[in-house]
């Protein structure tokens, strides 16, 4: 391997915006650029009895830790998890895993994120909230109270609040002016209507039962770990893993689940370590996704589809999925945070949307590329430096909470919509196509075990700012 692919294979994958954009003139000079980002999550006593704002917090912590590189602290209770994450047991536990530092008092000047109605006035100017409401998540400014919670919470929905909370953060800090100053989501049951005030969603009693992953990149993982945090009991969820690569170091900024320990493991076994320690069933698939199989009656017949190939996407529709629900993500210094979803059988079958597989030659115009090319000589390996993908952890889980949204849809027989395209900097003016019904169809579901029904009944006053 040569020093430039080492480089690309260890690369901070968020930290490169600063080279992309040519904030920075090396490496070095990125890393210190993030490193002096950080953010601070202060817990409500609401948290202790609410899975989606458990689910949201994990989120956020878990992507804020592998993108704030100055680090990322939690002040509150702990409480019992109200979610299954192996092995912990207990909330602030997990947290601490996952790279936050728990702390008893917050800092006043430091990015703050409530989740529930904790007392943070004084801290930050521009402190945001989490908020969940059924299907529905996002942030908002602190001082705005959501409006009141009577249906049945969605961890799914946790999910996309937390990656939210993260995207905000980071936003400003990055210089966007409207980031933390506004509130933005998305309504994980109507992608079409408002996130405050259009319809919750239905409570969900039957989750589907078998998936096929392919890939287990930032994406596939972000599938993974949302699946996770739903109320599935043991052995309710089979999973195929499909991925032929391995874990890189520059995986560890981007994908959810993987750590400095597994680098160099096999993403397909570490992933289904991962999920068989959670309840779940899981087969492995080591080769390149191809037309040159086919799904057996006796395999998962729904596929969840993370990869960036365009010749891997094309052959979607060609391996006999019943369903498919794929996303991708934007990749340049203006892009990443971009994030597309589609369904197919759709009106446009796979091949005819990534029919132009042709990429452009990477710029090579940045102070940083610039000084790698003249002290190496190496152009190629330059080139192919510079064309690397910017990723961020939380923009894939964002993707997740849409992609698996739709996956619970179709298990419960609901609308589907065929295409979600938006961006991050503005959700408003995301597009949303609804597709056609899609023929009857079971794709299996298994019945949720019977456990006290936990209300996201968080009443108006419980979320004023005192």
């Amino acid at each position: 391997m040569t020093s430039l692919e080492q480089l690309a294979a260890e690369l901070h994958r968020t930290a490169k915006l600063a080279l992309d954009t040519g904030e920075a003139a090396s490496v070095d000079e990125a890393m210190r650029i993030f490193a002096g980002y950080r953010a601070q999550f202060v817990l409500g006593p609401e948290v202790a009895n609410s899975a989606a704002l458990q689910a949201a917090l994990l989120t956020a912590v878990n992507c804020a830790a592998r993108t704030l590189l100055g680090g990322v602290t939690v002040t509150g209770a702990d409480v019992p998890l109200l979610v299954t994450l192996p092995p912990f047991k207990n909330l602030l536990e997990a947290v601490k895993s996952l790279g936050a530092a728990v702390i008893d008092t917050p800092q006043a000047g430091v990015p703050t994120a409530a989740f529930g109605a904790p007392q943070i006035d004084g801290l930050d100017r521009l402190a945001i909230r989490a908020a969940v409401r059924g299907w529905c998540g996002g942030v908002m400014p602190a001082t705005q109270v959501p409006l009141p919670v009577s249906c049945a919470e969605i961890t799914t929905a946790g999910v996309l609040a937390g990656a939210l909370v993260v995207s905000e953060i980071c936003q400003r800090l990055r210089g966007n002016a409207m980031a933390c100053r506004r509130a933005t989501g998305i309504n994980l049951w109507r992608p079409e209507q408002d996130w405050q005030r259009g319809e919750a969603g239905e409570g969900v009693t039957r989750l589907p039962s078998s998936a096929w992953l392919v890939g287990l990149g930032n994406l596939g993982q972000a599938y993974l770990w949302t699946l996770g945090l739903l109320p599935y009991g043991p052995d309710m969820l089979d999973l195929v893993l499909h991925d032929f690569d391995v874990l890189a170091r520059s995986n560890v900024s981007t994908s959810l689940l993987t750590t400095s320990a597994l680098v160099g493991h096999h993403k397909s076994r570490a992933m289904a370590n991962w999920a068989e320690a959670r309840g779940f069933k899981t087969t492995l698939v080591e080769r390149r996704f191809a037309a040159d199989f086919r799904v057996s009656p006796q395999e998962p017949p729904i596929a969840l589809i993370g990869v960036d190939n365009p010749f891997a996407r094309q052959a979607i529709e060609d391996v006999g999925f019943e369903r498919v629900i794929e996303a991708g993500l934007g990749k340049g210094a203006q892009d990443f945070l971009g994030i597309d979803l589609h369904t197919f059988p759709a009106a446009r079958l796979a091949r005819d949307i990534w029919q132009n597989t042709t990429t452009g030659e990477a710029e090579i115009s940045q102070p940083a590329y610039r000084d790698l090319l003249g002290a190496g000589g190496d152009r190629c390996g330059t080139v192919r430096l510079a064309g690397r993908s910017i990723g961020a952890p939380f923009v894939g889980a964002v993707a997740a909470a849409l992609v698996v949204a739709e996956f619970m849809r179709l298990a419960m027989g609901a609308h589907r919509t065929e295409v979600i395209s938006c961006h991050l900097r503005d959700l408003d003016g995301r597009a949303v196509i609804q597709g056609d019904a899609w023929s009857p169809y079971n794709p299996g579901t298994k019945e949720l075990p019977q456990v006290p029904n936990v209300l996201a009944s968080l009443a108006p006053h419980s979320l004023a700012v005192r």
